[in-house]
């Protein structure tokens, strides 16, 4: 122990027993001195929010009294209450200051001091303003990771609305009580929950509500592979927050229609569309919002084979995350991450970062990304030719996306499982398997995904002899890549369209076919991809005869 720690131990000792040997009397009176002198320093009492149950209560306006809130609070507690008619002026003191110190914490991201401030609170207050200072506690920590302790308040809430017959906040409540279920893979009850609370909404006119219900209920829909109607969803949710000037929901939405577009390859994806979305929630100081947004934009840098842009807004996002305590986006942005740092060839980095991950996910019970990590992991392991390992984690994954209703990544790892199986030998399987990836990606209308697993099926046409077909899937996902702007699988697809063309005897087209998907990978950090499909090409070229392709020369070697 230091000499400075000591010192503090002894100090915190004696002020302590200092505080005890004062009479209970006299100690309630230094209280509220104490309270008095703080607040003549601070320029007084700040002034009186509209109630809790307000129908539309102003925005926390912040006051000197902020930062000394949560000790006013206190003083007020232990101070002696005052005698008279009406309700003690020290108690309305202490639920002026836990209220503020609440939002206060809240604003600053001291989550778990802000959770128990809004439920004492709650012990203080009775009917509607009881169940909205449980409702804003679920809210903070739902935020902040705390899924089921969420749901229990969420739970309390509602049943304090129910029994007050105040439909406006029954509907927030419900609409808050289906985010963890969303959030931990239960969609079918998230969505009954949102369709509840947008029902309520109208029905009382609260078009505000409304919007944002629409935009969550949109997300669920795009989960569960109802591509178009969550776009058009996510539109009418975009009208409602432009008409009444929710600028914090607008920006929101418009980073949800962009992730739709960067996820499906659906509309147009540029700068602009998520420029605008960032300076909206800059505009508003939605820290939050700023990195789940600045997350897509790393995800947008690497499908275009930006890798250092990337990894500098990954970083960016983690970071974020990590300020505001948004756990759950922490784990998302570190597994993305750890995916790129897969495709260019740094194994134990994202071995580590996947492992990170899956931790996360399950802390704060991300269900859903946590089948995400475990395919991941599956990928690593296959990629490595530890498929015995692979095979386990890709059933498991594909197990908890059923579980979870999510059919977008379900077609994904559908389609890398087919993958290990062709490596395997157990073609007609994978084909079949394929086929399933394929018909799924189509139904929920992914683009993107519908490319990857056309391409993907090509080489499994190949693999079986079918080169007509073959060379007609490979021609159609390439001009998906094309249209989509995936350069990662345009590149990998051109590569095995060469070898294809190899086979078929096609030999000039087929070496500048390869040129160009390897001089893609090149540009993207792929170095790892590439040289695993260079050992197919030059396998195939082995086989016919012929020397292998070069990557810079015009024509064949």
């Amino acid at each position: 122990m230091t000499a400075e720690a000591a010192y503090m131990f002894r100090h915190a000792l004696l002020r302590d027993a200092a505080y005890q040997l004062q009479l209970p009397g006299d100690r309630a009176r230094l209280h509220a001195l104490a309270f008095q002198l703080i607040e003549e320093v601070i320029g007084g009492q700040p002034p009186e929010q509209a109630p809790l149950g307000s129908a539309d209560p102003a925005p926390f306006q912040p006051h000197p009294a902020d930062a000394f809130a949560q000790e006013l609070a206190e003083h007020a507690q232990l101070a002696p209450a005052t005698p008279g008619a009406g309700e003690p002026a020290m108690l309305a003191a202490r639920k002026r200051y836990l209220r503020r110190a609440a939002e206060f914490l809240e604003r600053r991201f001291q989550s778990d001091t802000a959770v128990r401030l809004w439920q004492e609170l709650s012990e203080l207050v009775t009917g509607v303003e009881k169940g909205e200072s449980i409702r804003r506690a679920g809210a903070v920590a739902n935020q902040s990771g705390r899924t089921q302790l969420a749901e229990e308040l969420f739970k309390r809430a509602l049943a304090i609305h129910k029994e007050e017959g105040h439909r406006r906040f029954e509907g927030a409540a419900l609409a808050n009580l289906a985010i963890p279920c969303q959030e931990s893979g239960r969609v079918e009850l998230a969505e009954r929950h949102y369709e509840a609370a947008l029902a309520i909404h109208r029905e009382v006119g609260d078009r505000r509500a409304e919007g944002v219900v629409l935009g969550n209920l949109a997300g669920v829909y795009e989960s569960t592979g109802k591509t178009e109607l969550a776009e058009r969803t996510y539109e009418s949710s975009l009208a409602i927050h432009r008409e009444v000037g929710n600028r914090r929901a607008e920006g929101v939405v418009l980073r949800e229609l962009f992730r739709l577009s960067l996820n499906t390859g659906r509309g147009e994806v540029t700068a602009a569309r998520i420029e605008e979305a960032l300076a909206i929630l800059r505009e508003v100081g939605d820290r939050r919002s700023e990195g789940v947004a600045l997350d897509l934009v790393a995800g947008w840098h690497r499908q275009a084979g930006r890798v250092e842009q990337a990894e500098k807004s990954f970083a960016h996002a983690i970071a974020i995350h990590r300020e505001v305590g948004n756990r759950r986006f922490e784990g998302t942005a570190i597994g993305s991450l750890a995916n790129l740092h897969r495709a260019t060839g740094r194994r134990e980095e994202a071995e580590r970062g996947l492992g990170r991950a899956l931790g996360i996910h399950r802390e704060v019970g991300n269900r859903r990304y946590e089948g995400v990590a475990i395919g991941g992991l599956a990928i690593l392991h296959d990629e490595a030719g530890l498929r015995e390992q692979a095979l386990p984690l890709y059933e498991e994954a594909i197990a908890i996306h059923r579980e979870v209703g999510d059919r977008t990544n379900e077609a994904v790892t559908l389609g890398n499982l087919a993958l290990l199986l062709r490596t395997t030998g157990e073609v007609a399987e994978a084909k079949r398997i394929s086929l399933l990836a394929l018909d799924l990606q189509r139904s929920i209308g992914n683009r993107r995904a519908e490319g990857v697993a056309l391409g993907n099926f090509a080489g499994l046409l190949m693999d079986t002899g079918e080169f007509a077909e073959s060379r007609s899937s490979f021609e159609q996902a390439l001009a998906i890549h094309g249209e989509c702007g995936n350069r990662r699988f345009q590149g990998l697809h051109l590569c095995d369209h060469a070898v294809l063309l190899l086979v078929m005897g096609v030999h000039e087209e087929a070496a500048a076919t390869w040129r160009q998907g390897a001089a893609i990978l090149v540009s993207i950090g792929g170095a790892g991809e590439l040289a695993e499909k260079r050992l197919a090409m030059e396998k195939a070229c082995a086989l016919k005869g012929r020397a292998p392709f070069g990557e810079d020369s015009p024509t064949l070697k």
